[in-house]
């Protein structure tokens, strides 16, 4: 087995644990409400959802809307109007909206004429069922308010020109979502893709580094038993 392979495998993915985690840290404690909150209320009493979040984010678009129907894949084109969602009221045609020709590249001038016009932007969208059990459960509309919050502090990168689309299904979860930045966009579909990709990495990583601890722990018994013996036949 080539130990020194291994030991640089386990050394990059211990590396890229604490970069993530140092990435992570750092994002929380510069606070990314700065970059897209220009102000936050902490007193949210009495408030509906919709002024809970034009307190902390005043410039977001809120529109109610069912988005449900929506296929992943027709989310997850290059050509879906994202767009659409960043006005308010937003145009309901959005819903039922289909594709006419084949995907165009990230790079066609429509396509970044759409991502360009929804940097710096922040657009929630929740349907008339949510919204009317947030008007009666208070608790219920702090818990949306705070996956909004953990989805944009998870992928808010300092500097960056970016694009916020987050929308919910009757129950309060995320059931899609789009952030877009300076020439791409990545749909909830890609995000998945990805993230599935990073965990089977991980733990092809943690497999590998499993086996280089028990190869070192029979050697250390091996070398451990040939002391013993040596010292048993007095050499």
């Amino acid at each position: 087995m080539n130990f020194d392979a291994i030991n640089k495998m386990s050394e990059q993915y211990l590396t890229s644990m604490y970069q993530k985690n140092k990435v992570q840290t750092t994002v929380g404690s510069i606070g990314f409400y700065s970059a897209l909150s220009t102000k936050a209320t902490e007193k949210t009493e009495g408030m509906s959802f919709k002024e809970m979040l034009k307190s902390k984010y005043p410039k977001a678009y809120y529109n109610v809307m069912d988005t449900s129907k929506i296929d992943a894949a027709l989310w997850g084109r290059t050509d879906y109007p994202f767009d659409k969602y960043f006005k308010e009221p937003a145009d309901q045609s959005v819903l039922d909206w289909k594709p006419t020709g084949p995907q165009p590249p990230m790079l066609d001038p429509k396509v970044q004429a759409k991502i360009g016009s929804t940097l710096g932007k922040t657009a929630i969208v929740i349907p008339p069922e949510l919204e009317e059990k947030m008007n009666e459960d208070p608790e219920l509309a702090k818990k949306v308010m705070e996956r909004i919050d953990n989805f944009i502090g998870k992928y808010y990168r300092p500097g960056a020109n970016q694009g916020f689309l987050i929308t919910f299904d009757e129950n309060g979860e995320i059931n899609h979502s789009c952030i877009t930045s300076e020439s791409f966009s990545v749909s909830s579909s890609e995000y998945k893709d990805a993230q599935r990709a990073r965990r089977e990495k991980r733990a092809q990583y943690e497999r590998i580094a499993e086996a280089h601890a028990m190869e070192q722990k029979l050697l250390q018994k091996k070398l451990l038993a040939a002391y013993e013996a040596m010292r048993f036949f007095g050499m």
